[in-house]
């Protein structure tokens, strides 16, 4: 996938979900386009970030969590790249 097309989506998803004023109608919208096991590995992502800034180690992480190290790197690379504020 190109990055200007994928830029697009993320513009795309962002309008979506922020168009929801509210937790019900935004959890509404989050049931309506993933999946289980897709709304499932957003939110072990989301844990992942929230032990990092924690100051847990990956390799701990990845153990609490079943996770590949790798995973976990990534987690930790977005995080130097300024994301997740807000966790």
């Amino acid at each position: 996938m190109n990055t200007t097309e994928n830029t697009a989506d993320v513009v795309k998803l962002a309008k979506y979900f922020a168009q929801h004023r509210s937790v019900t109608a935004l959890k509404q919208a989050v049931r309506g386009i993933l999946t289980e096991g897709e709304i499932e590995e957003c939110s072990r992502r989301l844990e992942i970030v929230r032990l990092l800034k924690k100051g847990t180690p990956q390799h701990k992480v990845a153990l609490m969590l079943n996770v590949g190290v790798s995973t976990v790197t990534r987690g930790a690379r977005e995080l130097k790249l300024g994301r997740f504020k807000q966790i």
